[in-house]
């Protein structure tokens, strides 16, 4: 491919808010701040006479808030397929609060690898240059995580990760599951892993945007919302024919906004 691109999360001012006190006890809320797309790659398949070109990328969101990202899944036995999920947020007395999500677990296996994911976690979309949509992802869901320091120093974040990768893996009997992102944490995945992807075979030679949404339909609890989307801008060329990979060129990053210049 032409560009190599490297995913860089850095510190930002972030607005705390804290929910609205109940009683003189307040909600420590996560927010989960959604980074520009960032390290593409990419793969060829199909046939030497039928090439089909792939660009694949890396997505991060870190929680930014004052307050773990904590979700339990439950199911009654293993006929039901999913787990209901509910996010426990913590309480600045040291007590929580439960709430009901909209979003489920269900264990994914793959060529990947095998656990419970939360399902509609982040999801990812193809946009041309005029903002209207072209592909989106078939991402299979996340395994919540605390995979990467978010900045050098953060108030409040944990010294070591308190929530693993394993996520039930190897164990799609479980009938309950606990996952998360601490504060000061980010959880991210790399290029191609279980949809982290777009076929390009077919597209036409200019500018593209890719945009990253995490929390899409605002179903889980936030401090701050206006943060959940990010994008990348790029230039799409064949230079050597349709049969060769084609060139990839990072126009812009652009945080915060599904629109990139």
């Amino acid at each position: 491919m032409g560009a190599v691109v490297l995913l860089v999360v850095a510190g930002s001012a972030v607005a705390w808010s804290i929910a609205a006190s109940r009683g003189g006890v307040d909600d420590l809320l996560p927010n989960l701040e959604q980074a520009t797309p960032g390290e593409l790659s990419g793969r060829t398949g199909g046939t030497p006479t039928a090439p089909r070109f792939y660009l694949g990328f890396e997505s991060a969101a870190a929680n930014t808030g004052t307050g773990p990202l904590i979700v339990h899944g439950r199911r009654p036995n293993v006929g039901q397929e999913h787990m209901d999920l509910r996010q426990q947020i913590m309480r600045n007395d040291g007590s929580n609060r439960s709430v009901p999500l909209r979003a489920r677990l269900r264990y994914v296996q793959s060529p990947d690898h095998s656990h419970w994911h939360v399902l509609g976690f982040m999801r990812y979309e193809l946009h041309s240059a005029t903002g209207s949509r072209l592909m989106r992802d078939r991402k299979t869901g996340f395994c919540l995580g605390d995979r990467y320091r978010f900045a050098s120093a953060f108030p409040g974040r944990p010294p070591a990760p308190q929530y693993g990768e394993r996520c039930g893996r190897g164990a799609p009997r479980l009938l309950t599951m606990r996952e998360g992102i601490s504060i000061g944490w980010g959880d991210n995945y790399s290029p191609h892993l279980e949809g982290q992807e777009f076929e390009i075979t077919s597209l036409a030679p200019g500018r593209y945007v890719l945009v990253h949404r995490v929390n899409l339909d605002s179903d889980f609890v936030e401090s701050n919302y206006t943060d959940n989307v990010a994008s990348m801008a790029f230039d799409l060329s064949w230079p050597r024919g349709r049969k060769q990979p084609p060139r990839i060129d990072v126009a812009a990053r652009c945080p915060r906004t599904a629109t990139c210049p």
